[in-house]
């Protein structure tokens, strides 16, 4: 069984695909990657080279895959960084030609728009794509704090305000909701939180909060991953965000000691397998 991941890709550094793929493998996934841009490294940087790939050729891929009759193998689709509208109309196309050839398969969303601290970085189209066509056929959506509030309206300030904007989320579609980055009024200064729903029941877990500045580029792409993987292999939430917690803070935390700017994933990749540091989540 594979993975199909189409977002984007860089050739230096990781974002996107380049950030994706290898936790997906190195957790045993076989990946199918489709790439939505290509650029010379993640915008972050302010400069750099390359271009949108755009929607036709990603069709083309996907006919292709369908064309040696790969699709049944096919046990979820990862999407993040969509480049433009039209891309995520032929994601969503991709994604009902994977579900008709395989019924059992999973949609997890990476809804990339934009983080706390650099506001959006996307299209001014992609904001209403995802919150009107996209997130109703996903099954797990993992938004950050910013992208929570973006996709339903609300300001989210408390966990009683994040649980409304997910409650939101669940009404629209998706089983599982994964907020990768949140702060609440009583969330410790120092700490950074995930939160995980299923609709009956939400899980919130806190590790230490690295002072890497407003977002590393790529850290949103990797959780997306391992939570993926890990949900696909335990179908537990809580315990999937406990492991994806976990690793993540093992590459973040080895990343903040090099003093590097781009995520030291495959240098540390035990951490994906068997993470050093362990976190409890609990409900709420």
């Amino acid at each position: 069984m594979a993975v199909l991941s189409i977002q984007s890709h860089v050739v230096y550094g990781y974002a996107g695909n380049t950030s994706a793929v290898f936790p997906l493998q190195r957790l045993g996934r076989e990946v199918w990657a489709i790439n939505t841009v290509e650029f010379s490294n993640h915008t972050g940087y302010g400069q750099w080279t390359g271009r949108l790939l755009g929607a036709e050729l990603v069709a083309e891929l996907v006919q292709g895959l369908e064309d040696r009759g790969a699709l049944p193998r096919c046990e979820a689709v990862l999407s993040g960084y969509l480049g433009d509208a039209e891309v995520g109309r032929t994601i969503m196309d991709a994604v009902k030609r994977v579900k008709k050839a395989s019924p059992q398969a999973i949609y997890c969303c990476d809804p990339v728009m934009g983080d706390v601290g650099r506001g959006f970085y996307v299209k001014p189209d992609i904001p209403d794509i995802f919150r009107n066509e996209v997130i109703g056929l996903a099954d797990i959506l993992t938004p950050n704090q910013f992208e929570l509030e973006a996709l339903t309206g609300l300001k989210v300030l408390s966990l009683d305000d994040a649980r409304k904007a997910i409650n939101m989320l669940h009404q629209k579609g998706p089983a599982v909701v994964l907020v990768t980055s949140f702060k609440g009024e009583d969330s410790p200064p120092d700490h950074i939180e995930m939160l995980v729903s299923d609709g009956a029941k939400l899980y919130r877990i806190r590790t230490p909060e690295l002072p890497l500045g407003a977002g590393m580029a790529g850290s949103g792409d990797l959780t997306a991953a391992v939570f993926l993987s890990r949900y696909l292999e335990t179908r537990d939430i809580k315990r999937t965000l406990e492991l994806t917690a976990a690793s993540v803070f093992g590459i973040m935390e080895a990343t903040y000691r090099a003093g590097s700017r781009e995520l030291y994933t495959v240098l540390v990749q035990d951490e994906l397998v068997s993470p050093t540091s362990s976190f409890e989540a609990w409900p709420q």
